[in-house]
C-alpha cells in the first residue's frame, strides 16, 4: 500500500475512534439522537478507511453505503448485521445531510 493510501485510511479510523469518543460521552448524557448521529458518523468514517484501502474515492454518504454493501457484505467479509447498522444511521442522519447540502428545508426538520 503506498504512503498516500495509508495516511488517508488512518486518518479515518482516528476520525471514527474519535467520533466514538463522543458517541459514548452523549450517551452518557441521554442524548439519544446525538448518539444514532454520532455513531453513524464512526462508521462512515471506518467505511472511508477501507475505500481509502481500495483506492476508491467516495463523495457522498450514499455511495459510501453501497459501496460498502457491495465490497463487503455481498462478498460476505463482515456480517450483514453491519450493513444493518450503517442503513439505520444513515435513515435517520439522511435528512439532515439533505438539509445541509440544500435538498430539504431545515425547517421542515424542526
Amino acid at each position: 500500500m503506498d504512503e498516500s493510501r495509508s495516511q488517508a485510511m488512518s486518518l479515518r479510523m482516528a476520525q471514527a475512534h474519535e467520533t466514538i469518543k463522543e458517541a459514548e460521552a452523549l450517551h452518557d448524557q441521554d442524548l439519544w439522537r446525538g448518539v444514532i448521529n454520532r455513531s453513524y458518523y464512526a462508521m462512515f468514517y471506518a467505511v472511508l478507511a477501507l475505500a481509502a484501502l481500495k483506492d476508491v474515492a467516495i463523495s457522498k454518504h450514499t455511495h459510501a453505503v453501497a459501496f460498502f454493501d457491495k465490497e463487503f457484505i455481498h462478498k460476505v467479509i463482515f456480517p450483514k448485521e453491519l450493513s444493518r447498522s450503517l442503513h439505520y444511521g444513515f435513515d435517520h442522519v439522511k435528512p439532515v445531510i439533505m438539509a445541509k447540502s440544500g435538498k430539504l428545508s431545515m425547517a421542515r426538520l424542526r
